[in-house]
């Protein structure tokens, strides 16, 4: 599904989402790095494309890394602050992520431990969840 580099730089999204996502970063961060002002217009589709495949990863991606700092301790400003997310959008998005997770049943174990995510909920305190 998703290859290390593409044969061509891809101009559209549908493309750019099937690079690894670590790979993507790389692309996007070289293509940025020699796009020049007189670039051509496969060169700015492509890197529209790059940007816009990165967002989308890094969209799934975060509520998993805001639940990683919750559990290592981080309170809801310090992930606001990381973020650059209001403490009520950093909560929606752990919140919604967390519902999932804590119901998906990989090889007969849950994905999250919902003991874990009830840990983090009393530390966030009943006003801030749910």
């Amino acid at each position: 599904m998703n290859r290390a580099r593409p044969s061509d730089p891809p101009v559209r999204f549908a493309d750019a989402e099937e690079i690894n996502p670590f790979q993507l970063l790389l692309d996007l961060h070289d293509h940025a790095v020699a796009r020049t002002p007189g670039t051509g217009l496969d060169d700015v589709l492509t890197e529209l494309a790059l940007s816009a495949a990165v967002v989308s990863w890094w969209t799934r991606w975060q509520p998993s890394m805001i639940h990683a700092a919750l559990l290592a301790g981080a309170d809801l400003m310090d992930v606001a602050e990381a973020t650059g997310l209001d403490a009520s959008d950093v909560v929606r998005r752990w919140r919604r992520w967390a519902d999932v997770q804590t119901r998906l049943d990989i090889g007969g174990r849950l994905s999250v431990d919902p003991v874990e995510v009830r840990a983090i909920e009393q530390r966030l305190g009943p006003g801030v969840v749910r």
